[in-house]
């Protein structure tokens, strides 16, 4: 089972990014899955979550108006679009699929991880 992400990069304060996160070894159509972030010395932080259909999102406060979760079952892959990036939001990006049942705000629910893609967003 892999997760790998893609997409991350080097953008400017107010510039866009879109992240990628195709599963492989597995079928994840029928699990939610999450988007974490960590900057450098600290801890992993819930960005945005999507249930197995898409009918259920979940935001962190701090990119509400801004980020947008997606999916697309069909290529097993779950997608960030990330708008008017600021410079708080540079780290390392993983996305994950969550135990069934499990709180989707915490990184412990999730079972599989992908490597993390970097996004830096310069002032």
């Amino acid at each position: 089972v892999q997760l790998q992400a893609s997409g991350g990069g080097l953008v400017q304060a107010g510039g866009s990014l879109r992240l990628s996160c195709a599963a492989s070894g597995r079928t994840f159509s029928s699990y939610r899955m999450g988007w974490f972030r960590q900057a450098p010395g600290k801890e992993r932080k819930f960005v945005a979550s999507i249930s197995w259909s898409g009918g259920a999102i979940d935001y962190a406060d701090f990119v509400k108006g801004r980020f947008t979760i997606s999916r697309d079952n069909a290529k097993n892959t779950v997608y960030l679009q990330m708008n008017d990036l600021k410079p708080e939001d540079t780290a390392v990006y993983y996305c994950a699929v969550l135990r069934p049942g499990a709180n989707w705000r915490t990184a412990e629910s999730y079972d599989y991880w992908g490597q993390g893609t970097l996004v830096t967003v310069s002032s």
